[in-house]
């Protein structure tokens, strides 16, 4: 279990992205360019004491852009360095799945983020 998150137009039509991507619990074979990932519950701790305390659920209806200087600041944190399992709560698994979030924000400002448990 866990987050289906995109960023999407105020029609809530899912984005899209320069670039294919490949991030999240369940993956599109090849990439997708959806700006829609999903994230495990298996980092919720992370999330709700380095980004908000309502942790993912914060992201949500707000405007890409506005989430920017708190994404840079949890992953600034928690550092970026994977761990060979995805589903580890480990810091850098958490601050990986948020740098991901963030480099969406930054080519999607308009963007507003939706959030799915």
């Amino acid at each position: 279990m866990g987050w289906g998150i995109q960023l999407q137009d105020k029609k809530g039509k899912v984005l899209q992205l320069k670039e294919k991507q490949t991030e999240g619990s369940n993956v599109c074979i090849g990439g997708t360019t959806d700006a829609k990932c999903s994230i495990t519950f298996n980092y919720s701790w992370f999330f709700t004491h380095y980004l908000h305390p309502d942790g993912l659920k914060w992201l949500n209806d707000k405007k890409a852009k506005d989430c920017v200087d708190r994404l840079e600041k949890a992953i600034k944190t928690l550092g970026t360095n994977q761990y060979k399992d995805y589903w580890a709560d480990t810091p850098g698994n958490s601050g990986y799945m948020l740098s991901v979030l963030l480099s969406w924000a930054r080519e999607l400002p308009e963007g507003i983020f939706s959030l799915e448990s």
